[in-house]
């Protein structure tokens, strides 16, 4: 088993793949570098090859895949996460993998929010868009992480082999970190250097679709990590509805004796019953969760994730 490993997923990175490995190889000589090439039609993997990485192929289209190939496939004790695009300085690899090793820490996020990137980065609809995944998960999870969608993370063991890759593309790094949120995993955050793509380099992530994506993973793991919370908040929604609905009604009826709207009454009583059976599915749900956790612990205190 390697000491520490550096995952660089790529698609389509000639331009700059060369100088990350370089780069990443210098600060960490005693790494193994994988480089994992997701069906690129340059010289990628020829390239990354020759710059000293080992080269793998994951033909499934999509972060999320690669990822959840290298976490399968590579056993070491702290794995180091970047892209293949040069937009990550190589300066903060060793204080990363040193939490890792030395502090125990789960996972460590490369913060580029706090750092240079809304000077770096010239697409103001990704400056948005990062702010608003960040409000949205520490309003929801209750936590103050800076930098959600980093692709510059290093994590331990455990986290590698317990972490289980649900999502396919850019939204992979959302649920890496409300994963770590929920199973109480140990997080520390670092400013680290950001600088834009080269000039002739493209990104991959779609503004207007991953970002769609992102969000929709935001609610789906909400739902499925506070599912409480979630329904809890959909069923007061219909009770308020049904309670605005009722009191015309019920004035009404103190003032003439007669109950008039026989339909909207119908269909309030129909809201308020669905209202409370959204508060009972939470409940349910919330049960299940909670003794998901409990199983999830006891594997780790087991001590299945180590050789």
């Amino acid at each position: 088993m390697d000491k520490i490993v550096v995952l660089i997923p790529c698609y389509n990175e000639a331009q700059t793949i060369e100088k990350v490995v370089s780069d990443f190889r210098s600060v960490l000589p005693e790494a193994t570098i994988y480089v994992y090439d997701n069906n690129s039609t340059d010289k990628t993997a020829e390239l990354a090859a020759k710059a000293g990485a080992v080269v793998r192929y994951e033909y499934r289209q999509g972060k999320g895949n690669v990822i959840r190939s290298m976490f399968r496939q590579i056993d070491a004790e702290c794995y180091l996460m970047v892209d293949g695009d040069d937009t990550y300085s190589a300066d903060n690899a060793r204080e990363m993998c040193d939490l890792v090793l030395c502090r125990q820490v789960d996972m460590v996020v490369g913060d580029r929010l706090s750092s240079t990137y809304f000077s770096e980065n010239k697409r103001p609809f990704h400056n948005t868009g990062n702010r608003l995944v960040r409000s949205l998960i520490n309003v929801i999870f209750g936590s103050d992480i800076k930098d959600i969608m980093t692709g510059y993370r290093a994590f331990s063991r455990d986290f590698v082999k317990f972490f289980p890759v649900l999502s396919k593309g850019f939204e992979i790094e959302t649920e890496m970190t409300i994963h770590a949120l929920d199973k109480n995993f140990s997080i520390a955050e670092i400013p680290v250097g950001y600088r834009d793509r080269q000039e002739g380099s493209v990104s991959k992530l779609n503004t207007v679709s991953d970002g769609i994506k992102v969000i929709t993973t935001i609610f789906t793991l909400f739902r499925d990590y506070k599912p409480l919370l979630f329904f809890g908040i959909i069923g007061t929604v219909f009770c308020l509805l049904a309670i605005a609905l009722f009191v015309p009604i019920l004035v009404t009826f103190f003032n003439t004796g007669a109950v008039p709207n026989f339909p909207t009454l119908i269909v309030l009583t129909a809201v308020a019953v669905a209202g409370f059976l959204l508060y009972a599915c939470g409940i349910i749900c919330e049960v299940i969760v909670k003794k998901h956790r409990q199983l999830f612990e006891l594997l780790m205190n087991q001590g299945c994730g180590h050789d």
